[in-house]
């Protein structure tokens, strides 16, 4: 349940978020047990665990690869589309081979499209 209402969703959730969500389906489900299965679903690569130092841990579950803008004002975090990101994924992923890096992780921060619509 956990997994299939991540799935659905586009906003990047934290745990708690996302434990309002589920509970809505399983009322007993405790916040204990969503935490517990998103590491373990981070863990598998089933669903993207997302870190930043100081920050809410959020979760995507899209595992392909994509980047994100983290908010700087309401912390909210968004896909960026992949086609702004083609020539700056191909240099990187050419760095990648040629010093034998495993991956990389890359996110952008700035105002999410709602923030900036605001004034």
């Amino acid at each position: 349940m956990i997994l299939e209402e991540l799935s659905k969703l586009k906003t990047h959730p934290t745990a708690d978020e996302l434990y309002v969500i589920v509970r809505e389906k399983l009322p007993k489900i405790s916040l204990g047990t969503v935490y517990r299965n998103l590491d373990q679903l981070s863990a598998a690569g089933t669903i993207r665990k997302l870190e930043i130092a100081g920050k809410q841990k959020r979760f995507d579950g899209q595992v392909n690869r994509h980047y994100h803008i983290r908010c700087t004002k309401c912390d909210c975090v968004e896909d960026i589309p992949d086609e702004e990101m083609t020539e700056i994924d191909r240099k990187l992923s050419e760095i990648i081979e040629s010093m034998q890096f495993e991956g990389y992780r890359l996110e952008l921060n700035g105002k999410c499209s709602k923030c900036s619509r605001k004034r």
